[in-house]
C-alpha cells in the first residue's frame, strides 16, 4: 500500500510539474483588461460604449496612443492658448472637445454631454434638426467605423475651466455617410 501511495504521489507531482511548465498563461479577459484602465479612461469608455450599444454599434477600445495625443493637445491649449478651444479640423483622427467654464467636469459628464446631442440628430436625413447645429459630437461617439478612443482633460488655472478632448480612430463624420 505504501508503494502504491508513493507511486501515486510521484505521478501526481510529475503531472503537475509538466502542467506548470508547459501551459502558457491564459490571455487577459476583457474584464481584466478593462480593470487595468485608469478610472477616467473607463468613464469615457463606459459612456461611449453604452451610447454605441443603444444603436447596435460595437464597443470602442481604449487607445493609449490616442490618449497621449489628446493629452498633448489639452496641455498645449492650457499652457499656451489660455485654455481655449483647440483647432482640431483636418487632423488624422476624429475628435470631440468640450470647454466648461465655472464647474469642474468629469470624464463621464463630458461624454454624456456629447451623447445628449442625440436628441438633435435626425437619422432619417442624417442631419442635425433645424435650429440645433450641434449634433456631430454625438455622431462621432456612435460612428460605426471608429474602433479606438483616447481622451484627456486639463484644468486651467483661471477659474474652474476644464478642457476635454477625445480622439477617435478611424475618424468619423464622413460627409454623406450615416454613423451606423
Amino acid at each position: 500500500m505504501a508503494k502504491t501511495l508513493s507511486l501515486s504521489v510521484i505521478i501526481a507531482l510529475a503531472i503537475c510539474h509538466g502542467c506548470a511548465q508547459g501551459v502558457p498563461p491564459a490571455p487577459p479577459t476583457v474584464a481584466a483588461t478593462a480593470a487595468a484602465l485608469p478610472g477616467s479612461a473607463q468613464e469615457f469608455l463606459d459612456v461611449h460604449n453604452q451610447a454605441r450599444a443603444d444603436v447596435g454599434v460595437d464597443p470602442l477600445t481604449w487607445s493609449p496612443k490616442l490618449a497621449t495625443a489628446a493629452g498633448l493637445k489639452v496641455r498645449y491649449q492650457r499652457d499656451n492658448q489660455n485654455c481655449s478651444y483647440a483647432s482640431l479640423s483636418g487632423g488624422e483622427y476624429g475628435s470631440n472637445q468640450m470647454l466648461s467654464d465655472g464647474t469642474a467636469v468629469t470624464p463621464r459628464m463630458a461624454a454624456e454631454n456629447w451623447v445628449q446631442q442625440k436628441s438633435f440628430y435626425n437619422y432619417a436625413n442624417n442631419m442635425c434638426v433645424a435650429g440645433h447645429p450641434r449634433c456631430r459630437s454625438y455622431t462621432q461617439v456612435v460612428w460605426k467605423k471608429s474602433l479606438e478612443l483616447g481622451c484627456s482633460q486639463a484644468t486651467c488655472p483661471k477659474g474652474q475651466i476644464t478642457l476635454t478632448i477625445c480622439f477617435y480612430n478611424p475618424p468619423g463624420n464622413t460627409v454623406g455617410e450615416k454613423p451606423y
